[in-house]
């Protein structure tokens, strides 16, 4: 049996992330998925969720991609939760290229093509604007 691991935010939830989901699963055959807690986000990350973890956690949970997820609460965490999950491969978008390569000593590492013009920070700043526009071809806003 194969693992994959990836992590993110997942606020806003989209069709970029289905399409990285699927894809990550796709290349074994258990997705873990590390949530970012709403803690790590604000005092890591400087952001504040439009989703609480828990809202976040349950979304990803319902997925039938998804088979398990758990909490990223800190940096580091990632070479423990390599080990812990006996994790074959560590994915992530392509725009942390080369980031998480100090993980290759533990496991493969893939970096996938995200999805074009879509993102949650897109996403949440079309609403603060309070536009109307075209996201992944689909009517927003």
């Amino acid at each position: 049996m194969k693992t994959i691991l990836t992590y993110g935010t997942f606020d806003l939830f989209h069709i970029g992330h289905l399409n990285l989901l699927e894809r990550a699963r796709s290349l074994g055959d258990k997705l873990i998925v590390a949530i970012s807690t709403d803690e790590f986000n604000l005092n890591m990350k400087g952001k504040v969720t439009a989703y609480p973890y828990q809202d976040r956690k349950r979304i990803l949970e319902s997925l039938c991609c998804v088979d398990f997820v758990i909490p990223e609460h800190n940096w580091e965490q990632k070479i423990e939760d390599v080990k812990t999950h006996k994790v074959d491969t560590f994915v992530m978008g392509h725009d942390w290229e080369g980031e998480f390569d100090f993980l290759k000593a533990h496991c493969e590492v893939i970096y996938l093509p995200r999805t074009n013009n879509i993102s949650s920070s897109q996403i949440k700043e079309h609403i603060r604007k309070g536009q109307v526009t075209q996201i992944a071809g689909e009517a927003c806003f």
